[in-house]
């Protein structure tokens, strides 16, 4: 098939390019940053610099490029501008789905978050209900309705993404508060998924039913057990704790539904995948 993975240059986007041509799809690689375009053409795609709020531009490179499916994997959290990211999710999605619709393109896959599950004691289910109350919810929830209008539309609820580029790599934003002791073991959960695995499961997608998918892997944890793992790969002082008071928060999400679509993480758990935050895990 003919792509347009819209950004190309992110965490998901620069693994995505090298697995959709390997898979024989030609891909056009979105990027906001003329400097970038090298990167995208490197990994094998056609480059096209393109600001997805912009409505009138994202209909123009969609009737050129007319792409058989766009994988959407834009997000804005390089300088964590948390109301930068939200607007991406509401307005880009939207000029997406609507140039996409008009173009008569089908298929959309589209990244988004598996941590925003109300509160319960089971690992959260794809039709379990979104929290309303967090603060990703208003771009999250205007980003799914949306995909949900084309005729294939497939979302990927991604658990926390770590490995080389994440904020979970040495010099990312995570390790950064660890090695300040600003984190603090609790209960609150987590369900992680390496950046390589998350790639994975987006090339999957372009073959899977419509609907919402959980990508994480087969191992959610507590900040009271995964996080001091984590200060040990990074060499950072033990954590301390939150106290025996602190309340429970999230929710461990279900990954039943992506295993049994056929998708399985190569790194089955943060626990192996920590070891090794700076290694690459694709090898394909």
């Amino acid at each position: 098939m003919k792509i347009l993975l819209a950004g190309a240059t992110g965490v998901v986007g620069r693994r995505l390019i090298p697995l959709l041509v390997q898979a024989g799809h030609e891909v056009a690689g979105t990027t906001r940053r003329t400097e970038r375009t090298g990167m995208i053409r490197d990994l094998g795609a056609a480059p096209v610099v393109l600001d997805v709020l912009d409505a009138a531009a994202v209909r123009d490179v969609m009737a050129a490029v007319r792409p058989d499916a766009v994988v959407h994997q834009l997000t804005d959290l390089s300088d964590e501008d948390f109301e930068a990211n939200s607007r991406l999710r509401i307005v880009g999605t939207r000029n997406l789905v609507d140039a996409a619709k008009a173009t008569g393109v089908r298929t959309m896959v589209a990244q988004s978050i598996a941590w925003l599950y109300v509160p319960g004691d089971a690992p959260a289910v794809e039709t379990d209900p979104l929290d309303a109350h967090l603060p990703p919810y208003a771009g999250i929830a205007a980003l799914e309705k949306a995909v949900a209008e084309m005729p294939h539309g497939v979302v990927l609820r991604y658990g926390a993404l770590y490995g080389p580029g994440t904020w979970y790599a040495p010099d990312g934003a995570i390790a950064k508060r660890v090695r300040a002791g600003v984190l603090r073991e609790a209960p609150s959960w987590t369900s992680f998924v390496h950046a390589d695995d998350a790639a994975s499961a987006a090339l999957a997608a372009l073959d899977w039913p419509a609907g919402v998918v959980n990508v994480v892997d087969d191992d959610p944890a507590t900040t009271a057990d995964w996080l001091p793992v984590y200060s040990a790969a990074l060499g950072a002082p033990s954590p301390g704790s939150a106290g025996k008071h602190a309340a429970a928060t999230g929710r461990p999400a279900s990954n039943a539904k992506a295993l049994s679509l056929g998708w399985k993480p190569r790194v089955a758990s943060w626990r192996t995948g920590f070891a090794r935050m700076d290694v690459p895990v694709r090898t394909d």
